[in-house]
């Protein structure tokens, strides 16, 4: 298996285990009612499923731009001047509200 595909498949995994505590966290926690909601209710497990599924896909995709952003190899130094700085003098008058 390619390693661009191993780290997409390992960044879907691992956003959708985070998807899945995170969820259990808005239940456990009862954020907003929602945890009495889906507990009360005969099909909260729907709504269980697709708090993870959705959650899933949004830190997946973070995960993985994470984890792709991670591999850029480090800048040399400050780029474009700014190593060069002009000394400016204030005027005592210079400032008007």
């Amino acid at each position: 298996m390619p390693k661009l595909v191993r780290l997409y498949v390992q960044s879907v995994a691992l956003g959708f285990v985070i998807s899945a505590g995170f969820t259990a966290g808005l239940i456990w926690v009862d954020v907003a009612g929602i945890g009495h909601l889906i507990l009360g209710s005969d099909i909260g497990w729907i709504a269980v499923a697709m708090l993870v599924v959705f959650n899933g896909i949004v830190f997946s995709a973070v995960q993985f731009a994470f984890r792709v952003m991670a591999m850029a190899e480090g800048d040399e130094g400050p780029k474009g001047g700014h190593g060069d700085l002009v000394p400016v003098k204030a005027t005592a008058g210079s400032a008007k509200s």
